[in-house]
């Protein structure tokens, strides 16, 4: 355990939250708060001016999420880990926060002496998963199932192959709409934004070959 205490910031959109959080570090001498945040962006802006070493970021916040403050603290490549302090432990939330480089994704429901010991391993820049969160990324890595109904993988796939939507409605014989209405589908699931990043993550877990 390093000598200095492990500064860390809280970001949570509940003031009740970031109140029990603050007081749960504040009583132990290994940990200093050095701030909180009531949203993503106050997040990434604190984390810039105060050099946290570990931040506890909630996922589902105003005006800026957790993910999106992840991958702009990863790109600001700041000696700063992200360990997710969250109440959700489905795919659509765990892996896109991995994905945008989480150290470590914990459940608020995690015993206090469990998120303390986390915050210290994230310190040391170590992976940190609960017991759910765990079984859930084995679960993919050994089967992958697939998110997609099988109208909407064939339709993923003739995006991969560079099919353009009036090419992919006239292969499949349907309407254009109806491969945006698709589309659109595919984009929620694989929690991305665009085609080129729901190919990727198609190749990624397997939906592609």
């Amino acid at each position: 355990m390093p000598d200095s205490p492990i500064r860390v910031l809280i970001a949570d959109d509940h003031p009740v939250v970031r109140d029990g959080l603050r007081g749960m570090f504040t009583g132990d001498p290994r940990f200093e708060v050095v701030g909180e945040a009531a949203d993503g962006a106050e997040a990434v802006a604190f984390a810039r001016t105060l050099a946290p070493d570990v931040v506890l970021m909630d996922l589902r916040m105003p005006r800026m999420d957790g993910v999106t403050a992840i991958k702009l603290l990863a790109q600001l490549e700041l000696p700063t880990s992200v360990l997710v302090l969250t109440t959700y432990d489905t795919d659509s939330e765990v892996l896109p926060a991995i994905e945008a480089g989480a150290t470590g994704y914990l459940l608020k429901d995690a015993p206090g002496d469990e998120l303390m010991r986390a915050v210290e391993a994230a310190a040391r820049g170590e992976a940190v998963l609960s017991p759910t969160v765990a079984l859930r990324l084995m679960g993919r890595v050994r089967a992958p199932e697939s998110p997609l109904s099988a109208r909407e993988l064939e339709v993923l796939r003739l995006i991969a192959a560079g099919a353009t939507n009036r090419e992919a409605a006239a292969r499949l014989f349907i309407s254009e709409a109806t491969v945006k209405s698709h589309i659109l589908h595919i984009f929620t699931k694989l929690g991305v934004s665009d085609r080129a990043a729901a190919v990727a993550v198609g190749f990624q877990r397997g939906l592609l070959e």
